[in-house]
C-alpha cells in the first residue's frame, strides 16, 4: 500500500515554476516589465515596423485583394536583428544563417535559469529536459528564397530548422536531458509545458526548460489568414466582446524553469507557482479542420482538473484562450460554462481574461505568455483588466451564468485555500491544451538555530558590508551590466544588499571580466557603480581575457609580532564558519592553556597577547580559522608556506598533523620558550645574508634567525653582543630596526628548551603534506622530512629562510598571494621577491575584520579564483 501511495504520488506530482524570461510586445523584455504593461491595461500592438515589410504595400481594406492584407497592425517586439554571438561562441557567419527564433531561444532561456537563481554554466552536462514551441518559418522562407541560392553555406540547414531549435539551446547549454520542438499551431507552448511536467514525473529528467517562440518576418502568413477571415481589420484581439472579428498577430518569446515540487523545496528554491495538472486532446472530425469543439474543451478541461485532483469549485479564473473569432469565442465559453458554472455563483464568479488583448496572439508562444501572466498576477495578488470588452457577445447567456469578464483590475487575496486558475490553449491543428496552476506553497519559516545567531550578530549582520560580484565576456558588456544595476539601485533604493549581492554572485554565471564591489546600502553600491562607470578606482576590474588560466595560489600563514588585541572578533560575531573553528580550538587548546582563547584573542585591556605562551596558539588558532574558512567558501590553495609559527599552521592545513597534534606541539613550544630567560634581542639588519653572517663572526650567542629578503636579514641572541654588532653595522651606515620580543627567537639562547621539547614531538604523529609545502628551514618543497620529531626540533633553532620561500613560490609560478594572519606582514616581504604577484591579505589592523575579508573576497574573484558563492 505504501509502495502503491509513493507510485501515485509520483505520477502526479506537482511541478514548480522556479523561474521565467520573456520578450513580449511593448518593450516586455522581463516578467517585471511585463506586469508593468499588464497593470497598467496597456495595449501593446503597433503598426507593423518597416524593417519587417511596407505595409502601404501590402495593405487593402479588402480582405479579398489578391496579395494584400486586410489588417496594418500587429504586436512586435525590438531589434530582432540583434545577436551577442560571441557570447553563445557562435561565430558571425553562422549567426546570419540562424533563425532569429533560434537566438531568441539562446537569450531568453539563459535569462530564466538566472531568474530562477541557477548559474547557467551550473546546468551543463546535466540531464536538463527542453521542450519548445515553434512554428514560424518566416527565416527559413528568406533562406531557402531561389534569389539567396547562392548565398546558401554549411550553416543554413541547421540555422532553418524548427527542430534545432531545441537542439542549439541543449548544445548550447551543455544539457543532455530529452530535448525537441513541438508544432501544434497556437496550442505549441502549453503542449511543451504538459510533456515537461509529464518528463519530469516519469523522472527522464530533474529540471526542464519549456517554453515556445514566435516571429513575424514575412507577410505571406499575414496575406493567408486575411484571406481566411481571421485577422481583424483594427488589429485588435476584441475576446469575448460582440465585436469579435478576428485577432491580430503577435510575436515573442517566453520560457519556464521547472522542477518537482518536492526537488524546489528541498533546495530551497524561490517557487514562483505550481503546476498542479494538465491535459491534451484533439477536436477529432469538428465542424471542419480549423473550426473549434466545445465538446472536446470541455473534456481537455475536465480532466486536466482531474488530473490535478481538485474540483471545478476551486478555480477562480480562467486565462482563456481568446482569440476574439465570432465562432470561436462562444465555443469556449460554451465548454466553460458547462465546466464551471453548476460550482460557481454570482457570489462566487469564474473571472475570464486574455492576455491577446494586450500583445495580440503570439501562437506558438501565446500559451507561455499566458502562463507567466498567471504567475505574475498570483505574485501581485492581482488579475489584470482585459481590454477591448466593452459590450460582451450576445452569443453567449452571460446574465445567467456566473462568468465574469475582467473589465477592471480585481484584487485576488491569498486566503486559507491556495488560489487556481486554469489556462487554454487551442491550436488551429485541433490540439487542444489546459493547464491548471496553483499558486506557490507559503514558505516554511525556520526558527534561527541560536548557535549560529546572537543579537549581537544579527546588529552587525543588518548594517554589515556586502560584496557585489558582476561579470562579462567583454569590457564593454561589464560597463553596460554595471549600468544597468546602478539604475536598477537608482530606481528601487529601498533594495537589501545581502539580496542584491546574494543574487548577483549565486544566480549568474560568472566570465572573465569582473568587477568586485563593497558597501553597506543600496545607495552605496549605487555611488560605486556610478564611480566604476565615470573610470574610477572604485570597483577592481580583471583585465584577464577569455581562456586565461586561473592564477595559481599560495596561503602565507603569518608568523609572531601581527598580533593586536580583537584580531578576528567580527569574523567571530559575523562568519558562523570562522566562529566553529575558533571554538573548536578553545575546546582541544584547553587542557594546555589556562586563559580562555577567546578571552585571549578579543580581551582589549590586557597586555597578555603579547607573552609568547600566549602569543603563539592565539595566532595559530586565528590562521587555522582563516584558513577554514576560506577552504568553506571554495578558496583552495596550490601552496602553503609559514613564517615561524606560520609554519605549524601550513603543515596543519597540509596534513602533516592532526589539529590535536598541532595545539598539543605548539602549546609546548610556547610554553616553554616563556619559561627561557629574558634578556634575549632581535633586529632586522638591511643588509644582505653574506654581510650579516661576516658580521656575526666571533658571536657565538648570535645568530641569523631570518632570512625574508636580499637586503633584509633579522639576527637574535644575546641583548649586549647583539648591540655590539649593530653599532658596528651603524658605523658603516648600514641601517637596522630593534624588534619588539620577550625573546631571542631562532638564536643559541632556544637550545635549553629544545630536549624536552624534542621529548614532546615524539608524541606526535606525522605524516607527508598532502599540499605542496615550502619549508622554513630549506626555503623548498618539502616532503616526508618535515614529518619528523627532528624537523619541528631543528625549526626552532634554524633561520627562517621566508627569502627562499618566496622564490620558490615565484617558480612553481604561483601569481596570487593570500596571507592568512592579523596583519599582512608577509606580504610586505614578498613584494620584492615577487613583484609581478597579487598580495591580498586576509585581515588588516585598520579596517574591520569583516570588510577586510569581504575585500579579499572580492579580490580573488576579480583574478579568476572560482567562489563558492552558495557558502558565502
Amino acid at each position: 500500500q505504501a509502495r502503491l501511495k509513493a507510485c501515485n504520488a509520483e505520477k502526479n506530482e506537482a511541478i514548480a515554476i522556479v523561474g521565467m524570461g520573456c520578450r513580449f510586445p511593448g518593450g516586455a523584455d522581463s516578467p517585471e516589465a511585463f506586469w508593468q504593461l499588464l497593470n497598467d491595461g496597456r495595449d501593446a500592438i503597433t503598426e507593423v515596423p518597416p524593417e519587417r515589410w511596407d505595409i502601404d504595400a501590402y495593405y487593402d481594406a479588402d480582405p479579398d485583394a489578391p496579395g494584400k492584407m486586410n489588417t496594418r497592425y500587429g504586436g512586435f517586439i525590438e531589434r530582432v536583428d540583434e545577436f551577442d554571438a560571441r557570447f553563445f561562441a557562435i561565430s558571425p557567419r553562422e549567426a546570419v544563417s540562424m533563425d532569429p527564433q533560434q537566438r531568441l531561444l539562446l537569450e531568453v532561456a539563459w535569462e530564466a535559469l538566472e531568474y530562477a537563481n541557477i548559474p547557467p554554466d551550473s546546468v551543463y552536462g546535466s540531464a536538463t529536459g527542453v521542450f519548445v514551441g515553434i512554428i514560424g518559418q518566416d527565416y527559413a522562407q528568406r533562406l531557402f528564397a531561389p534569389g539567396y541560392l547562392d548565398k546558401i553555406d554549411a550553416y543554413v540547414g541547421t540555422g532553418a530548422s524548427q527542430g534545432v531549435a531545441a537542439g542549439r539551446l541543449s548544445y548550447a547549454l551543455g544539457l543532455t536531458g530529452p530535448s525537441f520542438s513541438v508544432d501544434t499551431a497556437c496550442s505549441s507552448s502549453l503542449v511543451t509545458l504538459h510533456l515537461a511536467c509529464e518528463s519530469l514525473r516519469r523522472k527522464e529528467c530533474d529540471l526542464a526548460l519549456s517554453g515556445g517562440v514566435n516571429l513575424i518576418l514575412e507577410p505571406g502568413l499575414n496575406v493567408n489568414f486575411s484571406k481566411a477571415r481571421m485577422m481583424a481589420p483594427d488589429g485588435r484581439c476584441k475576446s469575448f466582446d460582440s465585436a469579435a472579428d478576428g485577432y491580430v498577430r503577435g510575436e515573442g518569446c517566453g520560457m519556464l524553469v521547472l522542477k518537482r515540487l518536492s526537488d524546489a523545496l528541498a533546495a530551497g528554491d524561490q517557487v514562483l507557482a505550481v503546476v498542479r495538472g494538465s491535459a491534451l486532446n484533439q477536436d477529432g472530425p469538428s465542424g471542419g479542420l480549423t473550426v473549434p469543439s466545445g465538446p472536446s474543451q470541455e473534456q481537455v478541461v475536465r480532466q486536466a482538473l482531474v488530473n490535478a485532483g481538485i474540483t471545478p469549485d476551486a478555480v477562480s479564473y480562467i486565462e482563456a484562450h481568446g482569440t476574439g473569432t465570432a465562432l470561436g469565442d462562444p465555443i469556449e465559453l460554451g465548454a466553460l460554462d458547462a465546466v464551471f458554472s453548476a460550482s460557481h455563483s454570482a457570489a462566487n464568479p469564474l473571472y475570464l481574461g486574455s492576455v491577446k488583448t494586450n500583445v495580440g496572439h503570439l501562437e506558438a508562444a501565446a500559451g507561455v505568455a499566458g502562463i507567466i501572466k498567471l504567475v505574475l498576477a498570483l505574485r501581485h495578488d492581482c488579475l489584470p483588466r482585459h481590454l477591448h470588452c466593452g459590450n460582451p457577445t450576445s452569443r453567449f447567456s452571460w446574465a445567467d451564468k456566473p462568468l465574469r469578464i475582467l473589465h477592471e483590475p480585481q484584487a485576488w487575496p491569498r486566503g486559507e485555500q491556495p488560489r487556481i486558475a486554469g489556462i487554454s490553449s487551442f491550436g488551429f491543428s485541433g490540439t487542444n491544451a489546459h493547464i491548471v496552476i496553483e499558486e506557490a506553497p507559503q514558505p516554511v519559516r525556520h526558527q534561527a538555530d541560536e548557535s549560529e545567531t546572537t543579537s549581537g550578530s544579527a546588529a552587525i549582520a543588518a548594517t554589515a558590508q556586502q560584496l557585489l560580484v558582476l561579470s562579462a565576456r567583454s569590457g564593454p558588456a561589464l560597463l553596460a551590466l554595471a549600468q544597468r544595476y546602478r539604475d536598477y539601485l537608482r530606481a528601487h533604493p529601498d533594495t537589501a544588499p545581502v539580496d542584491l549581492c546574494g543574487s548577483a554572485a549565486t544566480g549568474r554565471t560568472h566570465f572573465p571580466h569582473r568587477l568586485a564591489l563593497s558597501a553597506a546600502s543600496a545607495a552605496g553600491f549605487a555611488e560605486g557603480l556610478e564611480a566604476f562607470i565615470d573610470g574610477n578606482a572604485a570597483g577592481r576590474v580583471s583585465h584577464n581575457t577569455p581562456g586565461a588560466a586561473v592564477p595559481v595560489l599560495a596561503f602565507l600563514f603569518t608568523g609572531q609580532g601581527a598580533q593586536y588585541p580583537g584580531m578576528g572578533q567580527r569574523l567571530y560575531q559575523t562568519q558562523p564558519v570562522f566562529r566553529r573553528a575558533i571554538d573548536h580550538c578553545a575546546e582541544r587548546l584547553q587542557p594546555w592553556c589556562d586563559v580562555p582563547l577567546c578571552e585571549l584573542l578579543f580581551d582589549t585591556e590586557t597586555d597578555r597577547l603579547d607573552r609568547t605562551g600566549y602569543t603563539q596558539p592565539a595566532l595559530f588558532c586565528l590562521e587555522y580559522a582563516l584558513s577554514e574558512l576560506w577552504q568553506a567558501q571554495g578558496v583552495r590553495p596550490d601552496a602553503v608556506v609559514g613564517h615561524s609559527v606560520g609554519e605549524y599552521v601550513a603543515a596543519c592545513v597540509a596534513g602533516v598533523f592532526s589539529l590535536d597534534d598541532a595545539l598539543k606541539l605548539l602549546a609546548a613550544r610556547a610554553r616553554l620558550m616563556q619559561a627561557l630567560p629574558a634578556g634575549g634581542a632581535m633586529a632586522a639588519v638591511f643588509a644582505g645574508e653574506a654581510r650579516v653572517a661576516q658580521a656575526l663572526a666571533g658571536h657565538d650567542r648570535l645568530a641569523i634567525a631570518a632570512v625574508n629578503g636580499a637586503d633584509n636579514v633579522v639576527i637574535s641572541g644575546d641583548e649586549t653582543a647583539l648591540n655590539q654588532v649593530l653599532d658596528a653595522l651603524q658605523a658603516e651606515q648600514i641601517g637596522h630596526r630593534k624588534l619588539s620580543v620577550s625573546h631571542a627567537f631562532h638564536s643559541p639562547l632556544m637550545e635549553p628548551m629544545l630536549a624536552e621539547f624534542a621529548k614532546i614531538a615524539a608524541e606526535v604523529r606525522y605524516q607527508a603534506p598532502l599540499l605542496p609545502l615550502i619549508s622554513n628551514v630549506t626555503g623548498r618543497l618539502i616532503g616526508e622530512d618535515i614529518a619528523t620529531p627532528a624537523y619541528w626540533v631543528e625549526h626552532i633553532r634554524r633561520p627562517v629562510r621566508f627569502a627562499d620561500s618566496i622564490d620558490s613560490l615565484r617558480h612553481r609560478h604561483c601569481q596570487l598571494l593570500l596571507e592568512l594572519g592579523p596583519n599582512p606582514v608577509l606580504l610586505g616581504m614578498a613584494r620584492h621577491g615577487c613583484p609581478d604577484a597579487i598580495l591580498i591579505p586576509s585581515l588588516r589592523q585598520q579596517t574591520a575584520d569583516d570588510e577586510q575579508f569581504l575585500r579579499a573576497l572580492g579580490d580573488l574573484f576579480v583574478q579568476g579564483v572560482a567562489i563558492d558563492w552558495n557558502a558565502v
